[in-house]
């Protein structure tokens, strides 16, 4: 069962919650995926089930079609936070870590064009693989920060915070509007250009700021 844990994997005394997501927050990604820019942070939720360690071997679904990976900076929230400004937002994270939103692309395919929600390609158990998380005192400016992801020794995604549509505080200020945020909670940030399919047996690896971290696909 997942649990918080520091980068260096002690346990942190945290409960675990939801993570607020959002989608098209990197213009590159959203180019290459053919859509338009989105008037208003495109927010959706997965529930805690979908976490899962990264650093364990990561169990993907059969019989969805394709499942593709979107490297993201994760946000650990330490104090709740509701119609927060950003002062309060900055306040209320504890640490930074990366995540793999993990996507049925092949169905969320099909339900967009059906106008329906997400969820079912984005929420499934086991589709947020993650970090631990640096302390937010020792990450430096997250939004100046670098991550990547590479699958079987290739370099597949290579991003940096600074391009982000909506900044980290203001897209967190913005999420509390809706959602009130919890200790516990996480918010991943959007992902850079470069997705694609990940496999059965694939090896993996992803970076923050230059700490790596490999894993593996069953």
């Amino acid at each position: 069962m997942y649990q918080h844990r520091d980068w260096q994997g002690d346990l942190l005394e945290l409960p675990v919650g939801k993570v607020v997501c959002i989608g098209k927050n990197y213009s590159d990604h959203i180019k290459e995926m053919g859509d338009n820019a989105p008037k208003q942070p495109l927010l959706f939720i997965k529930p805690e089930t979908a976490l899962c360690d990264i650093k364990q071997p990561i169990a993907i679904p059969d019989g969805f079609g394709s499942v593709h990976y979107e490297v993201e900076l994760a946000v650990l929230i330490g104090l709740p936070l509701k119609n927060a400004d950003e002062a309060r937002v900055a306040n209320a994270i504890v640490g930074y870590g990366i995540a793999i939103d993990l996507t049925l692309r092949d169905l969320q395919s099909e339900l967009k064009k059906a106008g329906e929600p997400w969820e079912k390609a984005k929420a499934f158990d086991a589709s947020c693989p993650i970090s631990g998380f640096i302390p937010a005192g020792q990450f430096g400016d997250a939004q100046q920060a670098s991550l990547s992801l590479s699958i079987n020794g290739e370099m597949r995604q290579r991003g940096n915070t600074k391009d982000m549509i909506t900044p980290i505080l203001p897209l967190i200020a913005y999420m509390s509007r809706f959602f009130t945020l919890r200790p516990g909670d996480i918010i991943i940030t959007g992902t850079p250009s470069g997705v694609g399919a990940i496999e059965h047996g694939d090896s993996f690896s992803v970076s923050l700021n230059g700490k790596e971290i490999a894993s593996r696909v069953l």
